[in-house]
């Protein structure tokens, strides 16, 4: 265990030079200006894109594999998993509840960043004679720098390094995270789980197989029914606690604010560590900037670009500004946090400590069994990122051996320490946003014509 404890704490320095003030600018600092090159696409557009979302435009005709729904049950079955029981609970751990802000922050301009992203996707999709499509940032690079800028080296590189670190990044945030996180939540309810890690693994593991084997329409057609269901039955959970101590919200929200904005409040070097948590966390959750749900955007069955990044955009929404805001409410309100957190609760387990504060065990339960669902789709859901990656870089034939892989690193993610799955989590994360962020801000022309030719069109359909 000492080679572990060493690469936990290099890992950790490195993750926290990944994540300085450079990169927390560059993923802030794209959104924000994206959000007023698109003219605050975020709010004009939201309306629609719940009509795209209900299915009032889908045409079974169209081109693509998957309908609007289904392809953000997908992204969302990668985004709405352990970073919004256990991330939201790190960042608090770790950056206090001012941390919230800066995730509330990540969502709202990431909404814009991942509009960007998946309307490119589409743009840039190629179709197979088989009718299957292939999309994603490693594509909008290779074909969009040599299409807008004629740039078509500079585009592959880019391109190539992008899925490189996607496949890296699949095993990370992906997998190992998720199959952690669930023993973290399982060990605080049933102690004894810690001693069944290797056999929990191993049963994870099978199910993700029976699944991701038949790539992105069998997993479109889990996770359109696992999605629904798993975030209303979490939502009533936390909306039960919350309702019960309704008097105490407003206080949970004045707190969040003081520890982000005040100085005198928060008190040395708190602030920054709330940036950095909030953003790292943030990210981790809703994943905009990052490039991963424009791989299962692009399968959207539709001939508008537009349309496929309206639905998008609503990801980070539902993820972080509605999911993740309940979980750190119930942290903040039970007191879950600061001298009254028991140290050695930092991530799921924090949030079911909470949980169980206030709803006794069965609250523990509600964050366990969420877990469960959370991880699993989101495991399964970032596999077709992983073999999407994989078939770029070296053929449709690295695909199955990929998936072979992606299912044993699950066992060996519910086995290693809880800091070293994150650490290298987030290393992997801020090198595979880079190459996405500099397509967004690149080609952030070709999508404001795109947004204006169809609003021009669209603008009084709903």
């Amino acid at each position: 265990m000492d080679f572990i404890t060493t690469l936990t704490e290099v890992t950790g320095n490195i993750a926290g030079m990944a994540w300085g003030i450079p990169s927390i600018v560059l993923l802030v600092g794209t959104g924000l200006y994206l959000t007023i090159r698109l003219r605050m696409v975020q709010v004009r557009g939201f309306k629609h894109a719940i009509n795209l979302i209900r299915g009032k435009y889908d045409k079974p005709d169209d081109p693509g594999e998957v309908t609007h729904f289904q392809a953000l049950s997908t992204a969302l079955s990668a985004t709405i998993g352990t970073g919004n029981i256990a991330g939201v609970a790190t960042a608090i751990a770790f950056g206090g509840p001012g941390a919230v802000f800066w995730m509330w922050v990540t969502a709202l301009v990431g909404m814009a960043s991942k509009y960007t992203s998946c309307t490119l996707a589409l743009k840039y999709r190629i179709t197979h004679p088989d009718g299957s499509v292939s999309g994603g940032p490693m594509y909008t690079l290779s074909l969009g720098f040599s299409e807008k800028l004629g740039m078509k080296r500079t585009g592959a590189v880019l391109g190539f390094l992008f899925a490189l670190f996607t496949l890296i990044a699949s095993f990370g945030i992906g997998n190992m995270v998720q199959a952690n996180s669930v023993m973290d939540g399982l060990t605080f309810i049933y102690p004894d789980a810690g001693k069944y890690k290797l056999f929990m693994g191993v049963i994870l593991a099978i199910g993700v197989g029976l699944v991701i084997i038949g790539g992105i329409k069998r997993i479109a057609k889990v996770a359109s029914r696992i999605v629904p269901f798993m975030a209303i039955a979490y939502c009533l959970a936390a909306l039960a606690i919350l309702v019960l101590n309704a008097s105490a919200i407003p206080e949970a929200f004045s707190t969040i604010f003081n520890l982000a904005l005040n100085p005198a409040a928060a008190g040395g070097g708190a602030i920054g560590a709330a940036i950095q948590y909030g953003v790292a966390r943030g990210v981790f959750s809703n994943e905009s900037g990052l490039g991963s749900a424009p791989m299962a955007h692009a399968a959207a069955r539709t001939k508008e670009p537009v349309r496929e990044g309206l639905v998008a955009m609503m990801g980070p929404f539902i993820d972080t500004i509605i999911i993740c805001t309940m979980t750190a409410l119930v942290i903040v309100i039970m007191g879950a946090w600061g001298d009254a957190r028991p140290e050695e609760l930092k991530g799921a387990a924090l949030s079911a400590y909470a949980f169980q504060q206030a709803l006794g065990s069965f609250g523990a339960w509600v964050v366990g069994f969420g877990l469960m669902f959370f991880a699993y789709s989101t495991i399964i859901a970032w596999s077709y990122y992983g073999d999407r990656s994989a078939e770029y870089l070296f053929g449709e034939k690295a695909v199955l051996p990929y998936r072979i892989i992606y299912t044993v690193l699950v066992v060996i993610g519910a086995w290693i320490p809880l800091n070293l799955v994150w650490n290298l989590a987030d290393i992997a994360n801020i090198f595979m946003a880079a190459p996405n962020l500099i397509s967004l801000i690149v080609l952030s022309g070709v999508v404001a014509k795109l947004s204006d030719d169809y609003f021009e069109r669209y603008d009084q359909v709903d």
